[in-house]
């Protein structure tokens, strides 16, 4: 007959306690973890967002991540505002400030920035304008330049350069192609005459020989907040710990990519492992042998902490006002929501 002694039934009774303690643990750390979907481009700069979600910084954080890819900015705004995507990183554009004024979009920091000693955003001529004259930006007047949309990044950009060169945005032609892919096309194709664009594209056009360099953005917009982190007023307002949350994953990935391909600190088998990661997401249709100068070119400095320089993004904003691109009566408050990170 079986028998057991109270201290070994004690003892197995603990056990299972401990047990049944330890996998209700795990189911309740499973279901408190909050799924948000992230807005992406196939850009290096993009790169913490994928660390964090390589490396589990997202999940530390007890978020179920999911990516959703774009070719634009202006229309991971719009899915932001819509809710179709909680977190986005890119440049400021005219529907993504257009939708802050309607109470729908919060920046709520700073990713991408131009920096002196980093290569940063070039400014390019297809080959048969640079063959025709086109060889440095104060020769762009009465010249096309490539554009995603009307208020895109882009648009800012061909205006900070004619206006230090001393012309008018208008005395060049800006084509809107929608697409970072077609402007691309039409660059290779001689269809637009220039374009600017981050280092990881512009250097493998130029590898191509269809392009010629001219000029960089460094010079026209110094300090220059090329994207920021934004979200919906609703979770900048409403859910300020899992915008906390997000912040610190993807700052945390930020902290990795700059070690590795920025600053150069982490050694050489780091920047290796960072290059085979973003490869995932950055050229994934090339052989990363193929793939891993381009990454490596695209490396810009990633805010730390995602701190936000205010003081550039006033500056876009401005022009967006000035443009009548969006409501005069906008105010960066209205536009981003500072509670979250430092700001300069």
């Amino acid at each position: 007959m079986f028998s057991m002694t109270r201290r070994r039934f004690s003892k197995s009774v603990l056990g299972a306690l401990t047990a049944l303690t330890a996998i209700t643990a795990l189911g309740t750390q499973a279901q408190a973890a909050d799924r948000i979907v992230v807005g992406a481009l196939h850009f290096t700069s993009h790169a913490p967002s994928f660390v964090a979600f390589e490396r589990g910084y997202f999940k530390e954080q007890g978020l179920d991540v999911e990516f959703k890819f774009f070719q634009a900015a202006q229309p991971m705004a719009v899915a932001i505002a819509s809710g179709d995507v909680d977190y986005g990183i890119t440049a400021i554009s005219g529907a993504l400030i257009n939708l802050a004024q309607k109470g729908a979009i919060k920046v709520i920091g700073g990713a991408l920035q131009e920096e002196p000693g980093i290569d940063g955003q070039i400014i390019l001529a297809s080959k048969a304008a640079y063959d025709a004259g086109l060889t440095k930006p104060s020769m762009l007047k009465g010249h096309s330049f490539g554009i995603t949309q009307s208020g895109s990044s882009f648009h800012y950009m061909a205006h900070k350069i004619a206006e230090k060169e001393g012309f008018k945005t208008s005395d060049m032609k800006l084509v809107p192609l929608q697409k970072v892919g077609a402007v691309i096309g039409a660059l290779k194709s001689g269809q637009v005459d220039a374009w600017a664009i981050v280092p990881h594209i512009a250097k493998a056009l130029l590898k191509g020989g269809q392009v010629k360099q001219i000029g960089m953005i460094a010079d026209y917009i110094p300090d220059y907040q090329v994207t920021t982190v934004f979200t919906s007023t609703d979770n900048a307002e409403k859910r300020k710990d899992l915008t906390k949350r997000f912040l610190a994953a993807f700052s945390k990935g930020a902290d990795d990519f700059n070690a590795a391909l920025v600053d150069k600190t982490a050694g050489d088998k780091a920047a290796e492992d960072m290059v085979a990661l973003i490869h995932k997401y950055v050229y994934a249709d090339k052989p990363l042998d193929k793939a891993a100068p381009s990454i490596i070119n695209g490396a810009m400095r990633v805010n730390k902490d995602a701190a936000l320089n205010v003081t550039s993004v006033k500056d876009q904003l401005d022009w967006f006002k000035s443009e009548g691109l969006v409501s005069g009566t906008i105010t960066l408050d209205t536009l981003v929501n500072t509670d979250y990170v430092k700001t300069f």
